[in-house]
């Protein structure tokens, strides 16, 4: 078992596509990357899918990485198996972590499963291997439970643990039994007890629609029995409507505070505001400003957080799955304020401290506080103009982002084409007329 969890709420991560990272798509050139990555403070890369991906009914011109042929090979457009190692090796060398991402509720089309085990396989009615989710027409679900297709599945973890392997991103793993992934955590632990098991939990809406149509499908709550992390996606589609300006960000703030009351105490999200599967942010959001303050407040939000690769440079394309679509790195422009943003997160305060919010509108305003310093936050996710009211004293304060100084008159605070300040300040301040009661009816 993971010792203390709580050290998992200021962790790092880093998703990179392989395929589309570097000039050739090859280990080699993630590997070659590693000292830029480390510097902007990620503890943890995460590898999307790097095994062989299946031919039959595949999508695009080059297939999706999550329609895999065999769990237990290297994707050759990536390399080999000794290019892997030397990656994970020069990943622990630098003090990084290695996660890849396990994809056990479907195989592609042309699995080597599909003839050697066809009792691993959802048939219709024809005995025809399919999909339940219809939309993902280049797979074919395994079926879950069956002892065999269990004892392959956690024996093929276990080998890339021996092999010195990290953690594991769990794709879609609501839909899978929550027996079969704590086994598999037993198992994985009795080698290596500090592997980080990330869950790519689903929205609720899901859930509701899979159980109501006999399906399998858990709730977040569910998954912390075997899991140290899950997606944020409970809430996601809150996040997303209020980053488009659809619904107030009041709304959006009352469910994280919601998942504190909902969850286990020591239940950690892993929080970003963009990823594979979604927009970039620069996209999603109404302009930069916007966009980097709700990048600035899911850093000091409570719980782990993701960079997807490209973000530093301010990347509004989301490449695609089924082709070589490269990221555009450009002059990384935004590399520095996110190196700041992520060494903040690095205090200790957001291992041990508590979050409590003040405001919404016409900005967000928290604070982290512990027994020995608070961290005030304001973030400028409306891209508000005029000054906004603020909480705190008159003054002039270090803003640890940008790294000046800033003054506060009037209980007011300007922040003109400014994303967000953050602020050390005394561990005995109190909120100066802010009234800001979640989750209270009036």
């Amino acid at each position: 078992m993971l010792g203390d969890k709580s050290i998992l709420n200021n962790l790092i991560l880093y998703e990179v596509y392989v395929r589309n990272h570097g000039p050739n798509g090859t280990f080699d050139d993630v590997t070659r990357d590693f000292g830029r990555i480390k510097s902007l403070g990620v503890d943890v890369i995460w590898l999307m899918p790097i095994h062989p991906i299946g031919e039959k009914n595949k999508k695009g011109s080059l297939g999706c990485p999550y329609s895999i042929k065999d769990y237990r090979k290297i994707n050759p457009e990536y390399g080999s198996f000794d290019d892997f190692k030397k990656l994970l090796g020069e990943a622990h060398q630098r003090d990084l972590k290695l996660m890849i991402d396990v994809v056990y509720n479907h195989t592609s089309h042309d699995s080597v499963l599909v003839d050697e085990h066809p009792d691993y396989f959802h048939r219709d009615e024809h005995g025809i291997p399919m999909t339940t989710v219809p939309v993902w027409s280049d797979v074919i679900d395994l079926k879950h439970p069956n002892i065999s297709l269990q004892e392959y599945l956690i024996d093929t973890l276990c080998s890339w643990v021996r092999m010195g392997v990290d953690g594991f991103r769990c794709d879609v793993a609501s839909i899978i039994p929550i027996e079969f992934w704590l086994e598999a955590k037993a198992r994985v632990e009795e080698i290596n007890p500090d592997v980080i098991w990330l869950a790519e939990s689903v929205h609720a809406s899901w859930v509701i629609e899979r159980r109501q149509n006999g399906m399998n499908a858990h709730c977040d709550a569910e998954l912390y029995r075997a899991f140290d992390l899950t997606y944020d996606y409970d809430i996601w589609p809150i996040w997303q409507a209020a980053v488009r300006g659809d619904v107030p960000v009041k709304r959006y703030l009352e469910m994280v505070e919601f998942q504190k009351g909902i969850y286990p105490q020591d239940a950690i999200k892993m929080r970003c505001v963009e990823n594979h599967d979604n927009p970039r942010i620069m996209a999603l959001a109404p302009n930069e400003v916007s966009a980097k303050a709700w990048t600035a407040f899911e850093i000091f939000n409570r719980g782990a957080f993701l960079l997807y690769a490209g973000q530093e440079s301010g990347a509004d394309h989301t490449p695609s799955l089924f082709d070589i679509d490269k990221v555009v790195w450009g002059d990384y422009r935004l590399e520095n304020w996110i190196r700041r943003l992520l060494n903040i997160k690095k205090r200790d305060i957001f291992i041990n401290g508590t979050q409590q919010f003040l405001a919404a509108d016409p900005a967000i305003q928290a604070i982290w506080c512990d027994a020995d310093s608070m961290l005030f936050g304001i973030f400028n996710v409306s891209n508000v103009k005029q000054p906004i009211p603020c909480s705190l004293p008159d003054g002039k304060y270090y803003d640890l982002i940008s790294e000046n100084e800033v003054e506060v008159k009037h209980h007011n605070l300007f922040m003109e084409d400014t994303s967000a300040y953050v602020f050390e300040i005394s561990a005995d301040f109190i909120p100066l007329n802010m009234e800001f009661d979640l989750l209270e009816v009036k």
